[in-house]
């Protein structure tokens, strides 16, 4: 089992903006879920983790070993697949994958050529293998970007925003192919699609404005709001008003009216019906206590 400890960590960029205050969070194998909006520092975690920019304070440990002391350590066994996946123009996924191989380290052509070819199946892309990877579609790319990633049999996998952009059908089978991939390894999905996250993690936390909010288990924190969400369809010009007067929490346009979901512990008023929970209330719930006059 391998573990990932992160201790009190924080990071203020030059313009001032502390992108990372005091975070703590242990995850071990399996798929594990960051989620916050688009600002938060998931981003600024995720390239701290990778060693690819430095904390002001606080410990990252691998496996006990402190990374900062160690960093082609961790280098070593992460694979990372960043929010922009840039390729060099005009080259074939087989001859950028046999490039990153030689970078990291795989030096036998016979291990490279065999880890490869296997990384192309496991992705469906052998059969593209001779095309150019700046020719691939949107979900393409990200595949090719995982396949890359698992060069060299990684212990921790960092995706950063993967099905952003991605039509259904290329969304789901990314997916898939993460949670098989997060069954052995740790793999950690930073994004702001709740569905992701609820579909595949076991453990997650929810960061924003550099602060870990919440962690848990998505299941088991959605449960913690049984019985106490609400939901209304109301015109849109009420809005403002349920808002003053109600702790809502989301609001959503639908054939022309506004719907509502209010946290409460009682029914709030007239025409309100129970609703079963869903993570997405529970991320809205845990953003808005963060800024209750939001």
């Amino acid at each position: 089992m391998n573990q990932l400890e992160i201790r009190k960590l924080s990071k203020t960029y030059p313009n001032g903006v502390k992108a990372l205050n005091d975070i703590s969070i242990t995850i071990e194998n399996g798929m594990f879920g960051l989620l916050g909006p688009n600002g938060a520092g998931k981003s600024s975690l995720m390239r701290t983790i990778a060693m690819l920019q430095a904390a002001e304070s606080g410990k990252i440990l691998f496996n006990g070993l402190e990374v900062s002391q160690n960093p082609q350590k961790i280098r070593s066994v992460l694979g990372y697949l960043p929010q922009e996946f840039g390729v060099y123009p005009g080259i074939s996924a087989w001859e950028l994958m046999q490039h990153m191989a030689v970078l990291k380290g795989i030096g036998s052509p016979s291990e490279r050529g065999k880890q490869i070819e296997q990384l192309l199946h496991q992705t469906n892309l052998f059969q593209h293998r001779k095309k150019a990877v700046s020719s691939f579609s949107g979900g393409m790319r990200q595949r090719f970007g995982i396949a890359q990633a698992l060069l060299g049999n990684p212990k921790i996998i960092i995706v950063d925003e993967p099905t952003a952009g991605l039509d259904p059908e290329e969304r789901n089978r990314f997916l898939n192919l993460l949670a098989e991939i997060g069954e052995q390894v740790i793999v950690i999905l930073s994004t702001h699609l709740v569905d992701d996250v609820q579909e595949l993690c076991t453990q997650m936390a929810i960061l924003n404005q550099g602060k870990i909010l919440s962690k848990g288990n998505p299941q088991a924190c959605t449960k913690s709001l049984t019985g106490k969400i609400w939901a209304k369809k109301i015109e849109k010009p009420d809005l403002p008003r349920h808002q003053s007067e109600l702790d809502v929490i989301s609001s959503k346009l639908i054939a022309g009216k506004t719907k509502i979901h209010v946290q409460a512990e009682n029914c709030p008023g007239l025409d309100f019906e129970p609703v079963s929970p869903s993570l997405e209330d529970y991320y809205f719930s845990t953003l808005k206590n963060q800024n209750p006059k939001a």
